[in-house]
């Protein structure tokens, strides 16, 4: 996998890096916060400007950042933290949009059943709330050429970065032709629905298709069914000569890649779920904290980050997808499985990411 792209954070002035060794950053925000709630020493935050509904289970979010913001690129993601009861919580979202003139960040969020952080932004946020910002994240970008046509394949809310995608080469006069398929369950809860119909209306190189798998198609653009052989062969034209660039839920993105990863010019994914588990691993097992010097008991099979948090630990994460690398920690002994694939690893020095790799043997981590 290539290196992540993450934007190059603004660089200190002279008079910050003279006075740095005298301040100490949890001071200066506490303070300065209380002047203005978006001051701080070198700590991204965001204040919520606006919201309009997305879809009937969806709302498009528009935040300001303060300076320390460094931007970022159509299809990459931030990490979002906000306080719920009490305590910090943190997620991951898309960026919908390419950087904007008015530096406005777009994040569209989807309520999901028992997401604490998802119902809270769709229901409970209100314009003028502050919220933590991790820096943009993400592999799943486009050259700064493109040359290849492009076939983007999104399920639920796999669309939002794509999304982010289509609006950059729209800006760009639609230099490739373009195809998306975009899968909801019923029409009502796909969106920017309006956008893409009329972007396909103004630019012949782009071609939509809405696939529906919970009811029937009326529209010309629209078409039912689940993704397989035959319904790409409908709509997604010659793949040879297509880079394809895919996101949804775990098991749509490995569906997606088992039909399509050796038939593509280039293939792409990102999942924000994981994928079916095949392996089951039983029984418990121990993870040492190496800097804690505590010893839990945990389940094998479980994601690291869930055991961790199950014993009242909150070590740092974000996506929860093994994409943004915030749970990354160093392992000193001990075997893993990598969730995702089911692959045992051995080493005996490995950096791991909590979200998405589980106890095989005893642990050692460096936490």
């Amino acid at each position: 996998m290539n290196a992540q792209i993450r934007p190059t954070p603004r660089r200190p002035g002279p008079l910050k890096r003279l006075i740095r060794p005298l301040v100490k950053p949890d001071i200066f925000d506490f303070w300065a916060t209380r002047f203005h709630r978006t001051w701080t020493w070198e700590r991204p935050l965001a204040r919520l400007v606006a919201r309009e509904t997305a879809s009937t289970d969806a709302v498009t979010l528009l935040f300001k950042p303060n300076r320390h913001w460094a931007g970022h690129r159509a299809g990459q993601h931030v990490n979002l933290g906000v306080e719920i009861d009490g305590a910090r919580v943190t997620r991951s979202y898309s960026l919908t949009e390419p950087p904007r003139a008015d530096g406005l960040l777009p994040i569209t969020v989807k309520a999901i059943e028992g997401g604490k952080v998802s119902r809270y932004l769709c229901e409970g946020a209100r314009i003028g709330d502050i919220v933590e910002l991790g820096q943009a994240f993400g592999e799943m970008t486009l050259p700064a050429s493109p040359d290849n046509a492009l076939l983007l394949l999104a399920a639920g809310s796999g669309i939002t970065p794509l999304m982010a995608l289509v609006r950059e080469l729209a800006g760009q006069g639609m230099p490739v032709d373009l195809t998306l398929l975009y899968w909801v369950r019923r029409r009502e809860e796909a969106c920017f629905l309006d956008e893409l119909r009329a972007l396909a209306s103004a630019h012949p190189r782009f071609r939509f298709r809405l696939l529906l798998t919970r009811e029937a198609a009326s529209a010309g653009d629209e078409a039912a069914g689940r993704i397989d052989d035959a319904l790409l062969a409908a709509h997604a034209g010659d793949l040879s000569v297509q880079q394809v660039m895919a996101c949804g839920p775990g098991g749509f993105v490995e569906t997606a890649r088992g039909l399509l990863a050796s038939r593509v010019a280039a293939f792409q994914a990102e999942a924000f779920t994981a994928p079916p588990v095949t392996v089951v691993d039983e029984g418990e097992v121990d993870i040492r904290l190496q800097r804690s010097g505590r010893t839990l008991r945990v389940a094998r099979g479980t994601s690291l980050l869930d055991a961790l948090e199950a014993q009242g630990l909150k070590p740092p994460s974000g996506c929860r997808m093994g994409i943004c690398n915030t749970c990354a920690c160093g392992k000193s002994a001990g075997s893993t499985r990598h969730l995702p694939s089911g692959d045992l690893a051995h080493e005996p020095t490995q950096a791991l990411k909590l979200c998405i790799h589980s106890a095989a043997t005893d642990l050692e981590l460096d936490l």
